[in-house]
C-alpha cells in the first residue's frame, strides 16, 4: 500500500523516507536559498577585482548585464522545462529526459563533481579569512585548516535540519551582505572618486583593448547559484510556478546587482584608475575603498559579512549537492543508501553526510601541503579557492549549455515544437554562447588558475570533469545493458515510483494471465513516453 501522508508531503509507494518533503519553500525561501550561493560579497570582494585586474580593461559592468541577458535566455528554456519535470536531480534529470537516460547518468556524475568542487574550495578562502581576523582583532593565530573544518562540520549539521529554517539562516546571512554592499555603492556614487558620475563603463568601447574573453569566464562564475531553482522542486509549494519565477527573479537580480556594483568600484577609483587600482590590491581593493570612504568601523563589519556571506555559500552548495546524492541514490545512480531522508527534519541525510565526508577528505589533503614545499603560507588556500572554483564554473556550464539541447529535444519530441518555438530559439542562442565561453574556458584555464601555458594543471583540473562525465556514462551503458528497468528510471524521480505503483495496480487487476507485462517492463515503456 502507498504510504499515508499529510498534504504538506509527497507520497510515494517507495515510502516517505524516500521523498523530499513537499511544501517547505515559497517563493522568498527559495529565492534567498539559490541567492546565497552566488555570495555577493564574495564577487564584490574578490572576483571583481581580479576580473579588472586580469582583463585590463573598464567594462566590466556591461559585460554583467551581457552575461545576465544571456543567462535570461538560458532561463527561458531552462524555466519551460521545470513546468513539466520536478526532480531533485534538476540538470541531469532534464538532460535525461530530452537525451535520453545514458546522457543523464553522465550528467549526474558532473553535476556532482562540478557542485561539490564549487563548494569544497570555499572552504579554503573562508579558513584563511577566518584566521586571519582572528589574528588582527583576537591576537590568536591559527592555521586556515581549522575554521575550515569547524565549518564543514557546522554545514553538515545545518544540512540535517529542515529546509525552510535553512532558508532562514540563508536569508539572514544574505540580506546583510547585501545591504552593505549597496551602502558601499550608495557612498561611491554620491561621492566618486573623480567628482565625476562616470557611465564610461557602460560604453561598448570600454571592452576594447583588454581581454574580455578571460573576463567572462571570471564573471560567469559569478552567476552560478541561479540555476540552483529547480534542484528544490520537490520542495515547494506550487513548483511549476515557484521556480520558473525564481530563476528569473534571481538571474535578474544577479546581473543588475553586479553590474550595479561593479560600477561602483570604477566609480570609487576613477575608471582610469581601477585597472591599476586592482592590479595593486587585488581582493583588498573593495576594503580599503571602504576604509577610506566609510570608515574602519564600516570595513570591520564588511570583513565579518564577508566571512559569513561565504559561510551561506558553503551551506546552499552543500544542500545543492546533498539533493543531487539523493536523486542519484533514488534512481540506482548511487547506493540505494543515499536516496533515503532523514525521518525527523525530510533533509537527504545521505547525500549531506557524503558531502562533508568529501569536504573533509580534500580540506586535510591541502592542509597537509602547507609546507610543501616551504614558502607562501597562503599557497594552499588559494589554490584550494582558485582550482575547485574554476573546475565547478566549467563543469556548471556545460552542463547548462548541454540541458539548453535537452530542452530544444524534449520539445521536439512531445510534438511541441511550433507552441514553444521562441523558447526553442532561446535555448539554442543560450547553448552556443554557453559552448563558446566553455571552450575559451578551457583554453585559458592556465590564466584562470594561475599556472604556466605548459603546466599540467591545465588538463588535470579540467580532467575533473572529463573523468566525472566518462564515469557517469560508462555507468549509464552498463545500467542500460544490465539493469534497464534501472536505466529507464533515471531522470524520472518521484514518477518513477508513481508509474510502479501503476503498474503492479494493472497487474492486480488482470492477474497473473500469460502475457502481462511485469511492472518494470510496464514502467520502462512509460518512461520512454515521458
Amino acid at each position: 500500500m502507498p504510504s499515508q501522508t499529510s498534504d504538506t508531503e509527497i507520497s510515494t509507494y517507495k515510502g516517505q523516507d524516500r521523498a523530499l518533503r513537499a511544501d517547505r519553500l515559497g517563493t522568498p525561501g527559495l529565492l534567498l536559498s539559490v541567492l546565497a550561493a552566488s555570495a555577493p560579497l564574495m564577487v564584490v570582494a574578490g572576483v571583481m577585482p581580479t576580473a579588472f585586474a586580469a582583463m585590463g580593461v573598464v567594462g566590466q559592468p556591461l559585460l554583467f548585464l551581457i552575461l545576465g541577458a544571456v543567462l535570461a535566455l538560458f532561463s527561458v528554456g531552462y524555466a519551460e522545462m521545470s513546468r513539466h519535470v520536478h526532480n531533485a536531480g534538476a540538470f541531469y534529470a532534464y538532460i535525461a529526459r530530452g537525451l535520453g537516460p545514458t546522457a543523464g547518468a553522465a550528467a549526474s556524475y558532473v553535476a556532482l563533481a562540478a557542485y561539490s568542487a564549487l563548494q569544497v574550495g570555499i572552504y579554503g578562502m573562508f579558513g584563511f579569512e577566518v584566521s586571519g581576523l582572528l589574528d588582527t582583532h583576537l591576537h590568536v593565530s591559527i592555521d586556515w585548516w581549522v575554521p575550515a573544518l569547524l565549518a564543514v562540520a557546522l554545514v553538515g549539521a545545518l544540512a540535517w535540519l529542515k529546509i525552510d529554517l535553512n532558508a532562514k539562516v540563508l536569508g539572514v546571512l544574505l540580506v546583510l551582505e547585501v545591504v552593505m554592499v549597496v551602502a558601499f555603492d550608495g557612498a561611491a556614487v554620491a561621492k566618486p572618486a573623480a567628482d565625476v558620475l562616470s557611465l564610461h563603463a557602460f560604453n561598448p568601447h570600454s571592452l576594447s583593448g583588454g581581454s574580455v574573453g578571460i573576463a567572462l569566464c571570471f564573471c560567469i562564475a559569478a552567476f552560478t547559484g541561479f540555476e540552483q531553482a529547480p534542484v528544490y522542486a520537490e520542495e515547494t509549494s506550487r513548483p511549476h510556478v515557484v521556480v520558473k519565477r525564481v530563476m528569473f527573479l534571481a538571474v535578474g537580480f544577479v546581473a543588475l546587482f553586479f553590474a550595479l556594483s561593479s560600477w561602483a568600484l570604477t566609480l570609487a577609483t576613477g575608471p582610469g584608475d581601477i585597472i591599476d587600482s586592482a592590479q595593486k590590491q587585488g581582493p583588498g581593493l573593495l576594503f580599503a575603498l571602504a576604509d577610506k570612504n566609510l570608515g574602519g568601523t564600516f570595513t570591520d563589519v564588511l570583513h565579518v559579512l564577508f566571512v559569513t556571506g561565504m559561510f551561506a555559500a558553503l551551506l546552499s552548495f552543500h544542500n545543492v549537492v546533498a539533493r543531487y546524492v539523493f536523486a542519484m541514490g533514488r534512481e540506482g545512480l548511487l547506493p540505494a543508501g543515499f536516496g533515503r531522508t532523514s525521518r525527523a527534519s525530510g533533509a537527504p541525510a545521505g547525500g549531506s553526510l557524503l558531502q562533508s565526508v568529501i569536504s573533509v577528505v580534500v580540506v586535510a589533503a591541502f592542509a597537509l601541503t602547507d609546507h610543501w614545499p616551504a614558502g607562501d603560507p597562503t599557497a594552499p588556500v588559494m589554490h584550494l579557492f582558485t582550482w575547485m572554483g574554476n573546475v565547478g564554473a566549467l563543469g556548471v556550464i556545460l552542463l547548462m549549455a548541454a540541458a539548453s539541447l535537452a530542452v530544444i529535444v524534449f520539445f521536439v519530441r512531445r510534438g511541441a515544437a511550433g507552441a514553444q518555438l521562441w523558447r526553442l530559439l532561446a535555448a539554442g542562442a543560450a547553448g552556443i554562447a554557453l559552448l563558446g565561453i566553455a571552450a575559451y574556458t578551457v583554453k585559458q584555464f592556465h590564466v584562470l588558475v594561475g599556472a604556466g601555458p605548459d603546466d599540467a594543471l591545465n588538463w588535470v583540473l579540467p580532467g575533473i570533469i572529463v573523468l566525472a562525465l566518462v564515469a557517469g556514462l560508462g555507468y549509464g551503458l552498463v545500467l542500460r545493458a544490465r539493469k534497464p528497468e534501472v536505466h529507464a528510471r533515471i531522470g524520472l524521480g518521484n514518477e518513477a515510483f508513481q508509474l510502479e505503483r501503476t503498474a503492479l495496480a494493472e497487474r492486480g487487476a488482470r492477474g497473473t494471465v500469460p502475457g502481462s507485462r511485469r511492472p518494470e517492463e510496464s514502467e520502462s515503456g512509460r518512461a520512454a513516453e515521458l
